[in-house]
């Protein structure tokens, strides 16, 4: 059933084959899977999907996760931002009602090719003035940082002898 690390649909005739013998009560259902070479799950969601919609073709289009955002609020986030272009991720989320994490708008965003505002809006901060630095102003007076004997690059002075 596995070959190279993935698992193969079955064929329409392996199923219909599957569906006669289990049909004709030639065997048990484990016995059938064990005859076919496919899981006894497989038999049991064979014959579930035949019950249930009639048919026994292979339901890929069903499979994976369903997304939650959906054309309907393409368009609302679309709206939103024709309206007000710096609405943020979390303000498109609350207006839209979503329950989605803020990466999902962002790339249901990017696919439309809409942008959307980085940051909120907040006060610049306010400057205030740090302490005056040891020295005063200009460039005249010995550098504390450097101690004697050394050079004030990182390789040690020449020592005195």
């Amino acid at each position: 059933m596995c070959q190279g690390g993935g698992v193969k649909t079955l064929s329409l005739d392996l199923r219909e084959r599957i569906l006669t013998s289990y049909d004709h009560e030639e065997d048990t259902r484990a016995a059938i899977a064990s005859r076919y070479r496919v899981s006894l799950g497989m038999v049991k969601k064979l014959l579930q999907q035949r019950r249930r919609t009639g048919q026994i073709g292979p339901q890929h289009h069903h499979s994976g996760r369903k997304p939650i955002i959906v054309a309907s609020h393409h368009r609302q986030l679309r709206g939103l931002l024709d309206k007000q272009s710096d609405l943020t991720l979390k303000e498109l989320r609350a207006a839209t009602g979503l329950a989605c994490s803020l990466p999902a708008i962002h790339y249901a965003l990017a696919k439309l090719g809409l942008t959307y505002k980085k940051r909120r809006s907040a006060p610049a901060n306010k400057t205030v003035p740090t302490s005056p630095k040891p020295g005063g102003h200009g460039g005249g007076g010995k550098s504390a940082s450097t101690l004697p004997g050394w050079s004030s690059s990182t390789n040690r002075g020449r020592r005195r002898t």
